[in-house]
């Protein structure tokens, strides 16, 4: 099971840090990734880790302003964005998969609920 938190109302050029609480299955072993989907558009990939946190893989969207980590102790993977413009508001899903090129993929093990992400101007 996946838990997104932390999304809310930031201001452009602001900065919010999303975590995904996993437990049961997911809570090991997993490469975990974020994506996210905007109304009327398609889901896309953010961001992605491999379990033992040595490999990120970003979207070019978002390279030099988000940062994906992982502290395995918590189970928990987090998604720093910073310098947020209005494109990135969307909805933000954590997911989880073997490896990080299913993620790249859009596919995935296990998908969390969404937690919404709102840039203000």
């Amino acid at each position: 099971q996946l838990q997104a938190s932390g999304g809310g109302l930031v201001q452009a050029w602001g900065f919010l840090r999303l975590s995904c609480a996993a437990s049961g299955r997911t809570s090991s072993g997993y490469a975990m990734g974020w994506f996210r989907q905007a109304p009327g558009k398609e889901r896309e990939f953010v961001a992605a880790i491999n379990w033992n946190g040595d490999m990120t893989h970003y979207a070019d969207s978002v390279k030099g302003r988000f940062t994906i980590s992982r502290d395995n102790a918590k189970n928990t993977v987090y998604l720093q964005m910073n310098s947020l413009k209005l494109e990135d508001a969307a909805v933000y899903y954590c997911a989880a998969a073997g490896t990080t090129l299913t993620l790249r993929q859009i596919r995935a093990s296990y998908w969390g609920k969404g937690t919404e992400v709102t840039v203000s101007s």
